[in-house]
């Protein structure tokens, strides 16, 4: 049976997923070996502390996005290290972000997810519900790009904004591995012809819905850490910095007013 699935940690995860049903699991290794993404063949994912869904509505969850996470958490805890807190996840795709705050930071969060995509946020909404069950009041979902799907009335009381948004230039989609470019969004790995037009959006439009002491975490190519710096410095804010993902390369941008 293992020799039929495949070998090694994959195949073992795949024969689990199957529970048995050897029909099942020669299906899911079928669709791994025409180039699948894993995490699509099984369903979910782990993400932190969190089990997933995943499919292709939304970008598959990656290490890098653990690291932005984790970032976004400790810029909450360092700031406001109790009481109440406000914060958004722009371009939430799956939700793993925003579920990870609420989740991680307990009842005290709330957090509004933002996503153009419908589907996505479809996506989002169930992973609500799966991760949360009955807390997910502290995650609300809103459509719209940005900043433009916040509520008015919460500019300037956000303790944190955090976004992993699209960074890569479109000269660079035919250079992805099928495996990606086949079963990702297309929106939400290609923010233009630059690849830093989503970033220059957002950072642009931070300050104004920052509270005076909130941070602005944003995941990043590393070979755009330089132009995202001098972004920051245009968008007035009095501190920024660039933080290393797991492999040592400049992944997070860091910013506060």
């Amino acid at each position: 049976m293992g020799a039929a699935v495949g070998s090694g940690q994959e195949g073992r995860w795949i024969v689990e997923e199957a529970e048995g049903d050897e029909g099942r699991a020669r299906e899911l290794a079928a669709r791994r070996a025409r180039g699948e993404p894993l995490q699509h063949v099984l369903g979910h994912w782990s993400f932190r502390t969190l089990d997933v869904l995943t499919d292709r509505r939304a970008l598959v969850p990656r290490p890098e996005t653990e690291v932005v996470a984790e970032i976004a958490l400790a810029e909450l805890r360092r700031r406001h290290p109790a009481g109440p807190l406000l914060a958004a996840d722009l371009g939430t795709g799956s939700g793993v972000i925003a579920c990870s705050l609420a989740r991680e930071l307990g009842p005290g969060t709330r957090v509004f997810a933002t996503d153009r995509s419908a589907a996505a946020l479809s996506l989002a909404r169930q992973n609500v519900t799966r991760t949360l069950r009955q807390s997910t009041a502290q995650v609300t979902l809103c459509e719209g790009s940005w900043f433009e799907a916040l509520p008015g009335e919460l500019a300037g009381r956000f303790d944190l904004l955090v976004s992993n948004p699209p960074y890569l230039a479109s000269q660079e989609w035919h250079r992805l591995p099928p495996v990606v470019r086949e079963h990702d969004p297309y929106e939400a790995l290609v923010a233009g012809e630059s690849g830093l037009e989503a970033i220059g959006e957002i950072v642009a439009g931070a300050p104004p819905w920052l509270s005076p002491d909130g941070s602005l975490v944003v995941e990043i190519a590393p070979h755009q850490a330089d132009a995202a710096r001098a972004l920051c410095e245009a968008a007035g804010f009095g501190h920024h910095e660039v933080r290393p993902d797991l492999a040592g390369r400049e992944r997070v941008l860091v910013a506060r007013p």
